[in-house]
């Protein structure tokens, strides 16, 4: 089975449960945890999911918005579980089929 997983980045609505409605707002309250990142990059961080994220990062983030990372990270399946067969719509097994291995007649 193959799971496809993703997740949901809720960063923006936990700046806005907070009254934080700027990106820029966040760089100093980064700053003062020990996080240095530019406006540009606290901006791709609030508007888009980010690929990769420092663990000092995420716990500034958590400390700034008083959440965990579960409040700011939602896992989520992007495809169902697939079955890797032949046959893989139906849920039956195959039907076992056995072979016959025969040795040529060897003469004497």
């Amino acid at each position: 089975m193959i799971k496809k997983m993703g997740y949901e980045w809720h960063l923006r609505h936990k700046m806005a449960e907070h009254d934080i409605f700027h990106t820029s707002d966040l760089v100093p309250l980064l700053a003062e945890r020990g996080i240095t990142l530019s406006r540009e990059q606290v901006y791709r961080l609030v508007t888009q999911p980010p690929q990769r994220l420092s663990m000092d990062t995420l716990v500034a983030l958590c400390d700034i918005l008083d959440c965990t990372p579960n409040d700011l990270i939602e896992p989520t399946i992007v495809n169902q579980s697939v079955r890797k067969a032949a046959n893989a719509g139906s849920s039956d097994r195959p039907a076992v089929q056995r072979t016959t291995i025969r040795r040529p007649a060897t003469e004497q």
